[in-house]
């Protein structure tokens, strides 16, 4: 398989992440896919760079670097988890409207439909009351987030992360042309199983939804069945 037919799967975030979370797969993709992880500023390797507070600014800038990253004419697949869910949407839309790449699939893990929010929301709430809302809701908490040093430094982009998914609103409601799988932890408490179901009404195309073990973060553990599921899926 020469490099120009491997499908770039393109990787973003959820809410405080980097794009390290996503090196591993490189590994596990093996020929098949080739990763690109995009890192948002604020974090890792642009750590003093301002993070983004909303989606629009947010694709903006992941828009312009797309073209050095890919290159003419590639097959592209988007994944993205929770915040990175909605990342992926909004990018997808603009790559099959403006980018030469072919975009053949979309999947989004641990979120909603783009136009459902959420009822109880953290951004606003003091420090120690906004770690325990993100860690409520995510059934997860990082252990970096016990470290006074480390926390100072990741609470400014996870904030701003937590505040950009709360007040996203989509840009489109026109259904995307591309085929998509959501993919949801059986036991997520935070997304349900009629809220990933819910992203039917924004597929344009094939539509279909994977339940897999774990809750919201289940994707911390299982890196290496959800690879197969995304390779199987577009090879």
């Amino acid at each position: 398989m020469t490099t120009h037919d491997t499908t770039k799967l393109i990787c973003l975030p959820y809410a405080g992440a980097g794009a390290s979370f996503y090196r591993p797969w490189t590994a596990l993709a093996g020929d098949a896919l080739e990763i690109v992880p995009l890192q948002l500023p604020g974090r890792e390797r642009l750590i003093d760079e301002d993070p983004y507070r909303n989606v629009s600014q947010a694709v903006d800038g992941l828009m312009a670097e797309l073209p050095e990253r890919l290159g003419d004419g590639a097959r592209v697949a988007l994944f993205g988890h929770s915040l990175g869910a909605v990342l992926a949407y909004e990018l997808a839309h603009r790559l099959a409207a403006e980018s030469g790449a072919e975009l053949v699939h979309l999947f989004v893990s641990g979120s909603p439909e783009p136009a459902r929010q959420r009822e109880r929301q953290a951004t606003g709430l003091s420090d120690e009351d906004f770690l325990a809302r993100v860690g409520e809701f995510a059934g997860y908490h990082h252990p970096a987030l016990d470290d006074p040093e480390m926390r100072e430094m990741i609470l400014p982009a996870l904030r701003a992360d937590v505040e950009m998914h709360e007040n996203y609103v989509p840009s489109t409601d026109l259904p995307l042309d591309a085929p998509l799988t959501v993919v949801r932890g059986e036991e997520d408490e935070l997304v349900g199983y009629d809220d990933a179901e819910s992203w039917s009404k924004v597929a344009g195309r094939d539509f279909e939804h994977v339940e897999v073990p774990g809750g919201h973060m289940y994707l911390t553990d299982a890196a290496p069945a959800l690879v197969r599921l995304i390779v199987s899926t577009v090879l």
